[in-house]
């Protein structure tokens, strides 16, 4: 694992402040639905004009980005500019990534961060919004999808979104030694123990609840297990996110702020929740030179989901994530990604923008689960 210089988190704009960086992108500071800060930035469509079945809207993409990155990140800022050409882009730093505040759950809480994109990116008058992730922002966005069910509205959504909820510590176990053994990712810790759900902080964004759902999705270069320690990347990765010293090193040499925690219970693996996804379009992109992930990993997620409910891309000679995807495959990943935000058989949105959409007994429609605030928020590491 390269380490690279000590980090210098820069202080971050105050909490709330839409903040304008050019004459088009715009910053703001967003909150979870646990109170964890999030920076953003939004940018719009630079592409021509559209008059499809979405009235001239071209949708945005909010991009998650893998274990380690943030929203200034090269290779994120150049991902960013080839989805422009497709549609408007939301870009954000996970939890304890860039200027966003909290620490990494690697993969569990960040759910809450993307969803709290996504809804910002409606807020802009976005009707369809996709979700494109990376590495860790993949298996972010396969569980987010699978959590974030408009059109069966919070009934459904608190039936799995239990498993963001966690108490004590794991040490990467799990009740079935042979699934731990199996098991996505990085063994990856969680957050302090919390009590039961709470309702949301009085100064969560009002929008981190609503509109959080994605109408595409599209994992690159995705765990479909928890716990893979099958390449030497991996065996690195675990060491830096498990052991005190390598929480030391992601955070002054990676510039990434890891939680000492590990996860209790063991939340929804990709694999587990690609079947739940559909009828929303799903894109698993892998290549078969990834360094971390062999190419078992999209194949299991691909045959979870059905071959009706997901198209697989493999892509000789493709790396891993965001680093490695070169312009074409990032114009051919925005151009899938357009095609469905502006299908106009497109999936119609439910929940609060949809009056007559039908909803399930005692359900909110478009709503998830609140969560207990986050314990990490306002610490520094």
């Amino acid at each position: 694992m390269r380490v690279g210089a000590a980090c210098d988190i820069a202080r971050a704009p105050r909490q709330g402040v839409t903040q304008r960086t050019d004459t088009t992108a715009v910053r703001k500071d967003l909150r979870t639905a646990d109170g964890v800060r999030i920076e953003a930035r939004y940018e719009p469509y630079a592409g021509p004009a559209t008059g499809s079945g979405t009235a001239g809207d071209p949708g945005a993409i909010v991009l998650a980005h893998g274990f380690t990155g943030s929203l200034d990140r090269p290779a994120v800022r150049r991902a960013a500019t080839a989805f422009a050409a497709h549609a408007a882009v939301v870009t954000f730093s996970f939890r304890g990534h860039g200027r966003s505040g909290g620490r990494s759950t690697v993969g569990d809480r960040e759910v809450l961060d993307l969803a709290a994109a996504v809804a910002w990116a409606r807020a802009q008058g976005h009707r369809t919004v996709a979700t494109v992730g990376f590495s860790m922002g993949g298996s972010v966005v396969l569980r987010h999808a699978a959590l974030y069910r408009a059109e069966y509205g919070r009934g459904h959504a608190e039936s799995t979104f239990d498993s963001v909820m966690h108490r004590g510590r794991t040490d990467g176990r799990t009740a079935d030694p042979a699934s731990a053994r199996d098991a996505v990712g990085a063994a990856p810790p969680a957050h302090a123990p919390t009590p039961a759900p709470a309702p949301v902080p009085a100064h969560a964004d009002a929008t981190a609840h609503t509109d959080a759902d994605a109408d595409a999705v599209v994992a690159v270069s995705a765990p479909a297990r928890w716990y893979y320690r099958g390449t030497a990347p991996m065996r690195r990765l675990h060491w830096a996110i498990q052991h005190p010293l390598g929480r030391l090193v992601s955070r002054y040499g990676l510039r990434t702020r890891v939680h000492h925690r590990d996860w209790d219970p063991v939340p929804l693996p990709p694999v587990a929740a690609v079947p739940r996804i559909a009828p929303v379009p799903l894109l698993v992109v892998h290549g078969d030179q990834d360094p971390y992930f062999p190419v078992d990993h999209p194949l299991s997620l691909a045959e979870a989901a059905g071959p009706e409910a997901c198209e697989l891309w493999l892509r000789p000679g493709f790396g891993h994530a965001e680093n490695a995807a070169d312009a074409a495959l990032l114009d051919r990943i925005g151009t899938w990604t357009a095609t469905r935000l502006r299908a106009p058989a497109a999936r119609p949105h439910h929940g609060s923008r949809d009056p007559h959409a039908p909803r399930a007994a005692g359900s909110t429609p478009g709503h998830a689960p609140e969560p207990a605030p986050d314990a990490t928020e306002g610490t520094d590491g």
